[in-house]
């Protein structure tokens, strides 16, 4: 579902509001988190808020995608949370070896960062309405006020 339009979510909010939107439009969403969050957040944390958010919107079609950015710790550390996809933009010799582990288990490994159809960073303390309300012109209309960077 990598076609589908990737949403920067970088709190547990911006996530529910994403899938809530993206129920209501009825089309799937990708849950992109912010550059290098698997090295600042952390695995665990985005693999909890995935969760978290699709028990409060099961009715959304949605994936999910950790930026690991080059550190290949940060990369196995995910994997190993068992978060379902990450991108690492590292040595393609480690990359590979991190998709073969992924694979085992059903997860990927992405090489770079879909782009944003829309990066919430801006609106990180906007009430959850309005937060849904621009995810959903966002899907409704194809296209986005704020390409992430």
């Amino acid at each position: 579902m990598m076609g589908a339009p990737a949403i920067v979510v970088h709190s547990l909010g911006h996530a529910v509001a994403a899938l809530q939107a993206a129920a209501e439009a009825g089309k799937p969403v990708l849950l992109l988190s912010a550059v290098n969050a698997g090295l600042s957040a952390g695995a665990g944390w985005w693999r909890e808020a995935v969760a978290a958010a699709r028990d409060s919107v099961p009715s959304a079609t949605v994936d999910a995608l950790l930026d690991c950015g080059d550190d290949a710790g940060a990369a196995q550390a995910a994997l190993r949370e068992g978060v379902e996809a990450i991108v690492f933009c590292g040595p393609d010799e480690v990359r590979e070896r991190l998709a073969d582990i992924a694979r085992q288990h059903g997860n990927r490994v992405y090489r770079e960062r879909p782009q944003a159809a829309l990066d919430l960073a801006d609106d990180f303390f906007a009430p959850p309405d309005a937060l849904r309300r621009r995810v959903l012109a966002v899907l409704q209309n194809g296209n986005a006020e704020n390409r992430a960077k």
